[in-house]
């Protein structure tokens, strides 16, 4: 038998390509649990969901999450009924694409809407909040909440965050509880508490009265206090993990990173180096150092203090016998019993997201109240909680869902108008010049991105620009500026790729939403300038940065600030435009004097980035000052 991929000692695996691991995964775990399918979408749409489930008969918020294949059961075998609805899975450690989370969100999510659990990584959150406001422009109704319970590193100094780990999980059943039907519990505590104790003191009862109510609404609760409560849950708990190996992706050799005797300290789950190395120690001494790290008052990381209620999470990594997860929980609970004065009232042990074959183990601590206990203990039917599923199998898979027919305008595609109005051709000359200016500038932009970056800057705005300007040519309703804008980021989300080409997709598609809402068949300059701003704030709210954090928003904050200005000041539009530019360039130039704190220029000595400014901030500057002076050059010439 011949195989065009190396398998040797150290990368044995029970796999057949290693290119189809995740899919088979999928396979093998319909055949296992009849209350679970998959989408029909293979190899790009890889969602599983519940089977009980039509998006369009759902009457409660559907919870859905995902990420990186790898860390299995998570996500797809924490799907059923009690917590997640859909889980949508990337390829290993890579974060699934916006086709497969809008997939995901069509084929579950009903009048009341969808909340997305994703844990903290800049894949998850662009490519989820990418697929959030296409969600959105659909109609349906989306919320997001980032998980980043990591509690190994110092607070860090840029925009990325505590990663998100094995805590995760709880968050998904302390709040999923909410979508229950709580309605007989509701109805036996109002009887118990007021019925057949109406004597009893309010102040006692009106706390567990709220808390009650609270759950019985769960039957019908609105998305934002879904969310809100999802949020709480998330500053509630907090994780560290410890590798004593590293892992071994599908069809690769084992890296050798780790030598004899050497144990690694909070690393994350993608085969990422830890924060130390150390020696390996024995357990007890391994476990009390994980759990003062967690609860530390110095980082502050999690609200437990001396006194409080816990709930203690044991997860294995991939390669951890059940033994020595099971000596770390007996270990663990009198540590934080006698050390940290916290009362233990729930213990789960077993490997819940792992990191392929990895040996190691992560612990989460997790902040308990009554509600919180009564939401763990809920039952579900997600398979790996564990619990058992019971009812006759439904078929494996089921279509993928395409866009709702209320998103679709006419049975006709969109296509370039056979006559252009005037605002057509200035939108269009507009368009053209700024790309063809960031065709012109990828030399310069390669050459500062080898300096601060990656190197390929230019080569991916150029990417995007050519076909922009292929694009235009053919399918560009140019008289429907919402609908062209929606296009422009249909051509740079087909060909960028990487951070820059999904930044500008969200750029664009926050954009066109706020264009959409204006009936008027001409746009004004406030409009844009209101499509600039919602464009502005979808990118700082899903990249993480926002002015001085040495970003493209560097370039495009001070233009909107000065467009804004100037707009309300009465100025002409044309004029205010050009001043607009003009801080656009001066933002972008400005960047050399900021330390970065996003991006792979986070790791570039500050003496370096002096001499340099931000690519993609110089970038920006650049067409939207191309499309600006082409405006002024149009209605000077009309």
């Amino acid at each position: 038998m011949q195989h065009d991929y190396p398998m040797d000692f150290q990368s044995k695996k029970l796999i057949n390509d290693p290119n189809d691991v995740v899919t088979e995964f999928i396979e093998g775990l319909i055949e296992n649990y009849p209350g679970l399918q998959y989408l029909d979408g293979f190899p790009e749409v890889k969602v599983v969901l519940r089977a009980d489930v039509s998006g369009a008969k759902y009457d409660k918020v559907a919870i859905i999450s995902g990420g990186g294949s790898g860390h299995e059961p998570a996500h797809a075998g924490f799907v059923g009924e009690g917590m997640l609805t859909a889980a949508i899975c990337g390829d290993v450690f890579a974060s699934p694409n916006v086709d497969s989370i809008l997939a995901g969100i069509r084929a579950v999510t009903g009048p009341m809407g969808c909340l997305l659990i994703v844990k903290n990584y800049t894949g998850d959150r662009l490519n989820f909040g990418l697929a959030a406001e296409q969600a959105k422009s659909e109609g349906y109704k989306v919320e997001m909440v980032i998980v980043g319970d990591d509690c190994a590193l110092p607070p860090p100094r840029g925009i990325a965050g505590r990663r998100g780990l094995a805590g995760t999980l709880l968050v998904h059943k302390t709040y999923t509880y909410l979508q229950k039907d709580s309605i007989d519990l509701f109805c036996f505590f109002v009887e118990f508490n007021f019925m057949r104790h109406w004597l009893v003191c309010v102040a006692v009862t009106l706390p567990m009265c709220l808390a009650v109510a609270g759950a019985a609404a769960a039957c019908g609760l609105p998305l934002a206090d879904v969310a809100a409560e999802a949020k709480r849950a998330s500053e509630m708990v907090g994780t560290m993990g410890v590798a004593l190996s590293v892992c071994t992706l599908p069809g690769q050799v084992t890296s050798d990173r780790l030598g004899p005797g050497k144990m690694e300290l909070g690393l994350g789950i993608h085969g990422e180096p830890g924060a130390a190395v150390a020696d390996l120690q024995p357990v007890d001494v391994v476990v009390s150092h994980v759990l003062k790290e967690i609860l530390s008052p110095e980082t502050n990381y999690v609200p437990i203090t001396r006194g409080s209620r816990v709930v203690l999470l044991i997860n294995g990594l991939g390669a951890t016998p059940l033994m020595e997860l099971m000596i770390i929980a007996g270990k663990a609970v009198p540590e934080l019993q006698l050390e940290h004065g916290l009362a233990v009232d729930r213990v789960y042990t077993g490997s819940f997201m792992t990191s392929l074959d990895m040996a190691g183990f992560s612990i989460s601590v997790m902040k308990a109240d009554q509600a919180i206990l009564d939401r763990l203990d809920a039952p579900t039917k997600a398979p790996n909680w564990p619990v058992g599923a019971e009812g006759n199998r439904p078929p494996a898979k089921i279509p993928v869902p395409l866009p709702p027919s209320h998103s679709i305008k006419s049975d006709k595609t969109l296509s370039r108008p056979e006559k252009l109005s005037p605002q057509g051709h200035i939108l269009e000359a507009a368009i053209e010049a700024a790309a063809t200016e960031v065709v012109n500038l990828r030399d310069n932009l390669n050459e500062w991105d080898n300096k601060v970056g990656d190197g390929d800057c230019g080569s991916t705005m150029f990417r995007g620009a050519v076909a922009i300007l292929e694009d235009m040519k053919k399918y560009y309703p140019l008289n429907d500026p919402a609908e062209t804008i929606n296009e422009i980021g249909a051509s740079i989300g087909r060909v960028m790729g990487g951070t820059s080409g999904i930044l500008y997709s969200i750029f664009c598609k926050a954009a066109y939403a706020k264009l959409k809402e204006n009936a008027e068949l001409v746009v004004t300059a406030l409009h844009w300038a209101d499509a600039l701003e919602a464009a502005i704030a979808a990118v700082s709210k899903y990249g993480g940065a926002t002015a001085g954090y040495r970003t493209l928003l560097d370039a495009l904050i001070p233009a909107l600030s000065a467009l804004k200005e100037r707009l309300n000041a009465g100025d002409d539009p044309v004029d205010a435009f050009i001043i607009s530019a003009e801080a656009a360039s001066a933002g972008a130039e400005s960047t050399k004097h900021m330390q970065a704190q996003a991006g792979r220029s986070t790791y570039v000595p500050g003496d370096i980035l002096a001499s340099v400014p931000d690519p993609g901030a110089m970038a920006a500057a650049a067409w939207y000052r191309a499309a600006a002076l082409t405006v002024k050059e149009k209605y000077n010439t009309a």
